[in-house]
């Protein structure tokens, strides 16, 4: 099951989840102050003053570091060595943002030994809290019973979905088959309805109808599923309920009237208003905290291979509407890289990438000159990432949609890139472009600010870099 919260859809079992630990960390404080300055908590409070604004800050900081790297994400694969490296890393983060905090309003500070004790406990907190939900929790109590109506191709592409985390919000109880409709779902699940649909539904428990039939225009249920509908049973179509659990739009079921008449897919004045405002606080804040980096960078390409090089590489790239802009970024791969004047995919372990470029590749730090094209407004922050000519005509002939991504300015960082590793192929780039569709018929202010938070987990841990 998931909730939708300002356009972006959530797993329930991961909001509990979360909210559990939140009240673990508000409590967690109180007792470290205990703890360590030996009193009752009214003696504490009258000292220091009340306990509830620093317990509070604690916990809200702690989350966000938790969901930065990544430990509330449907599509975490990391083994129990990698969520307790996670966790510990996300704390001590949790820890040096909380201290900033505290330094910055003198007033709520509580001193560095209640917030070590405090940092432990979270620690303590959160393991306990993840061993008990994912093993004494039943998972099924917070996922949807869902009936296919439909056998078929399109049916297909729920049974076909293998990944945990697609799956994670419901459990299929079975398919129905229309008049006349091939069968390309598992045998054994296909049910016959005796009676009315509602009635099956309701025997059933289910909670949702998703409509999957591959001909609407041969023997539509109308009747039936209004009936459900007006007993309270959800009635979805196929492409919004994969949306809707895999965080992306399934271009091989996508028709153009889903997007004509659906929901999403807006541009008005304020949204461009907060995206441009986003861009520039991010833009700036970037450039002052980064420009030492920077710097650094520059001396080490220059020392690296000569001072007559170039620092940084400009490259055609495309963006909103189509239009063609130079893209900068430092330069990572040696001067004669595409010699033949052959647009070329990078691959891992590229012989091209110089040993300072192998570095800032995995640090993302080549990526930073960017914030140039963000201030000039070629580019956002947050979109798809532009693509070269070459390649944007190759694969606007072979993957359907794909030029409807640049109707949003490309970014620097985006949902794509969260959820699909670096791309070098045709196959990748369709499966990136449908986590684009995805974030361009969702995207608003708070989903960027999210994609911005979760983008710690790319750059600290160097994932999907080549």
């Amino acid at each position: 099951m998931r909730l939708r919260l300002f356009g972006h859809h959530l797993h329930v079992s991961i909001a509990v989840l979360a909210a559990i630990e939140g009240v673990a960390f508000f409590i967690v404080l109180l007792l470290a102050a205990r703890l360590r300055l030996q009193s009752d908590l009214a003696e504490i409070e009258a000292d220091v003053g009340p306990l509830w604004p620093r317990a509070l800050i604690f916990s809200a900081v702690m989350l966000t570091s938790l969901f930065a790297l990544g430990l509330y994400s449907a599509r975490q694969r990391a083994r129990t060595f990698g969520i307790a490296l996670r966790l510990v890393a996300a704390v001590s983060l949790g820890l040096m943002v909380t201290t900033v905090f505290f330094y910055l309003i003198p007033d709520i500070w509580i001193g560095r030994g209640v917030l070590a004790f405090a940092g432990v406990g979270a620690i303590g907190s959160a393991s306990l809290s993840r061993a008990f939900f994912h093993r004494v929790v039943d998972g099924d109590i917070f996922k949807r019973r869902v009936l296919v109506y439909g056998t078929g191709q399109r049916a297909a592409s729920i049974a076909n979905l293998r990944r945990r985390a697609d799956r994670r919000g419901f459990v299929v109880v079975g398919y129905v088959q229309p008049s006349g409709e091939s069968c390309l779902v598992p045998g054994d699940q296909v049910l016959q309805v005796r009676g009315s649909l509602q009635d099956l539904c309701e025997r059933l428990d289910v909670d949702e109808v998703v409509v999957a039939m591959d001909d609407r225009r041969n023997g539509f249920p109308v009747r039936d599923l209004l009936d459900c509908r007006l007993a309270g049973i959800d009635v979805t179509e196929l492409l919004t309920f994969l949306e809707r659990e895999t965080g992306r739009v399934r271009v091989d079921v996508l028709n153009p009237s889903w997007i004509i008449f659906g929901e999403g897919y807006r541009r008005d004045p304020l949204r461009l208003f907060t995206a441009r405002c986003l861009d520039l606080v991010a833009s700036l804040t970037i450039l002052v905290l980064m420009l030492p980096v920077m710097l650094l960078t520059a001396l080490a390409i220059k020392i690296e291979d000569g001072w007559r090089a170039p620092v940084l590489y400009r490259q055609d790239r495309v963006g909103l509407g189509g239009k063609v802009f130079k893209l900068l970024k430092f330069r990572s791969m040696r001067t004669d890289a595409e010699a033949s004047g052959q647009a070329q995919w990078a691959q891992k372990n590229d012989p091209r990438v110089t040993r300072v470029g192998a570095v800032i590749r995995k640090l993302r730090i080549d990526e930073l000159p960017q914030i140039i094209n963000v201030l000039r407004g070629q580019m956002s922050f947050v979109g798809p990432r532009p693509e070269r000519p070459e390649f944007v005509r190759e694969l606007s002939e072979r993957i359907p949609y794909y030029l409807q991504r640049h109707c949003v300015k490309p970014g620097i960082t985006g949902w794509a890139q969260l959820c699909y590793p670096y791309g070098s192929s045709e196959h990748d780039a369709l499966e990136k472009l449908q986590y684009d569709l995805y974030y361009i018929k969702n995207n608003n202010l708070l989903f960027d600010l999210t994609i911005l938070i979760q983008t710690a987990e790319v750059v600290l841990l160097g994932k999907g870099a080549r």
